[in-house]
């Protein structure tokens, strides 16, 4: 039988390694992998793809991502490509100005390092923004920049206590200072306008054809439900799955409600049935278990340190109740949820992993699949336990850096000793773990030839900051196994994420071979062409 599509005349990179130079698919399958000999299977009706030294590799996946808010941030007021208080200010300016019909001025995306403290100000935006609320998420979405409007508008003043679950930031007078943290953004969040639903499938399919432009032909949506005022996609990905325009391949995390417990359990079974449908499948739980170290929300096992490097009385917050976390899991687990542990300080890293424990004691091994994403702190005495428990590292390689957030919000309020326990990558491969790998867009971009880049040198692309704990690296063969087989594994899709006879034709050809430049040059690799399933979703020349 003749191929439908048949690449030759590259490197392949197989399970194997390089080891083949042609590859053949018929439907949506790979059918041949091998070299020249395959070019008689090209008939009349065969694509030949010519890769001319170009390497083809399964298509990436990313494990961990929020599609539908980048793309409406997209649409909005994007500050992600601004790194100081003024170009942030600047942008909302010239946003307010060109959408004086906008009751609220929505978006985000701004950098902490860009305003002292990580933490800008209400007279900010109210010296361009007066007469209309404001709420702009920051691009870790666990802060909002709001103005006086805003605040009024929720009715929050000095006497407004904090949320068990947040943080009001506040001037020496005790009054509100701008910044909402974690749960505290709520609080603004709730009154903003919801997007439409024609919104939401917009925002899916404008960021769907960005990732397949990345390569990407299958991520885990890590936040499906309603949180902190962001647009549940739910409604979207079931429509685009049911007319045919989602072309990738979709998992969804649904959302644990934090402020509940294991009555929302029959709830989210529903919702699994409910929503699976085609390409998309709701059948993980996503479990936020703290916050992030650049605000002290993380959840760490000693506490946080002050300017002075003394030890405060903070360690952090858990979201969700540590002595509870293992009957949840355990439930979950035997009910065939896969569970999806936002867990960044090393304290919620081994709460996570004693949940998981909890549950294989109780149930048994199983496929369920476990995984936790960030890993920012993760206590040597832990590292371990993924491999043994089967609990999957989910990484996101690029926060791997020295660079301004690391260096002047994080660094200094840990100290040395658990400096030097971040983003421990290498030593959670070395141990016996499995890998996946995501970007957790739009918090920071989703390209994975730039996390790769990353995961390799431990510098920023194009950075000039030292490497960031060396001996925490990855060869590159280790990184895009993360990006490919990992991230199917973690997604169930068994089918995928290798270049082997019978697996699924999702496949990435790029405009070089990234194997035979220097190292220092991955992050100037980019993707020339994207198939799910044999079909073509991207073109570079188109």
């Amino acid at each position: 039988m003749h191929a439908d599509l048949l690449f030759t005349g590259g490197p392949v990179l197989t399970p194997e390694g390089r080891t083949a130079t042609a590859v053949a698919v018929t439907g949506d399958r790979v059918t041949a992998v091998g070299h020249d000999e395959l070019r008689e299977l090209a008939g009349p009706r065969t694509e030949v793809v010519d890769l001319a030294g170009r390497l083809l590799l399964p298509g990436f996946q990313d494990a961990h991502v929020h599609p539908v808010p980048a793309g409406l941030e997209l649409t909005q007021c994007d500050l992600t490509g601004t790194t100081t208080a003024e170009d942030s200010v600047a942008a909302v300016r010239a946003y307010a100005e060109a959408h004086p019909g906008r009751e609220w001025i929505l978006g985000g995306g701004w950098s902490m390092e860009a305003f002292e403290g990580g933490t800008p100000t209400k007279e900010l935006l109210d010296a361009v923004v007066p007469d209309r609320p404001v709420y702009l998420p920051n691009r870790d979405h666990h802060g909002a920049w709001v103005n006086s409007r805003a605040l009024e508008l929720a009715g929050i003043d000095r006497h407004t206590p904090d949320p068990a679950d947040g943080r009001i930031e506040r001037d020496a007078s005790g009054a509100p200072s701008g910044t909402l943290q974690e749960g505290a953004m709520q609080l603004v969040g709730r009154l903003a306008p919801p997007a439409t639903a024609a919104d939401r499938l917009a925002a899916l399919l404008h960021a769907q054809r960005h990732l397949h432009a990345l390569g990407i032909t299958a991520w885990q949506d890590a936040l499906v439900g309603d949180f902190l005022g962001m647009d549940n996609p739910a409604l979207a990905y079931l429509t685009a799955a049911r007319d045919g325009s989602l072309t990738a391949r979709v998992v969804g995390a649904l959302w644990w409600d934090r402020e509940r417990g294991a009555e929302q359990i029959p709830e989210l079974v529903e919702k699994r049935a409910a929503l699976s449908h085609g390409r998309f499948r709701a059948g993980t739980v996503k479990l936020m278990l703290d916050g992030v170290a650049e605000n002290h929300t993380a959840a760490l096992l000693d506490p946080y340190l002050d300017t002075c490097g003394c030890a405060t009385a903070n360690r952090g917050k858990s979201f969700i109740d540590p002595a509870r976390l293992p009957a949840y899991v355990t439930e979950l687990d035997a009910l065939g949820f896969q569970c999806h542990f936002h867990a960044l300080g090393d304290r919620a890293v081994r709460d996570a992993l004693d949940a998981v424990e909890a549950a294989r004691t109780a149930n048994g091994p199983g496929d369920t699949r476990h995984h936790l994403a960030h890993l920012q702190v993760v206590h040597p005495d832990d590292v371990p336990r993924f491999a043994r428990l089967g609990a999957t590292a989910n990484i996101q390689p690029l926060w791997a850096a020295h660079e301004p957030q690391m260096d002047e919000l994080t660094i200094p309020f840990l100290g040395a000793e658990r400096a030097g326990w971040q983003y421990p990558f290498g030593a959670l491969l070395r141990s016996g773990a499995r890998l996946a790998a995501g970007s957790d867009w739009p918090v920071s971009s989703p390209d994975p030839l730039q996390g790769i880049h990353v995961a390799v040198n431990r510098v920023e692309p194009g950075g000039d900051r030292p490497m960031f704990l060396p001996d925490e690296r990855l060869t590159l063969a280790e990184a895009l196994t993360a990006y490919t087989a990992g991230s199917a594994y973690v997604n169930h899709l068994d089918d995928t994420g290798r270049v082997a006879v019978g697996a699924l034709a999702d496949l990435v050809v790029l405009d070089r071979d990234p194997f035979a430049g220097p190292a220092e040059a991955i992050a100037e690799t980019k993707v020339a062409l994207t198939y799910v399933g044999g079909e073509r979703v991207h073109a570079a020349d188109e």
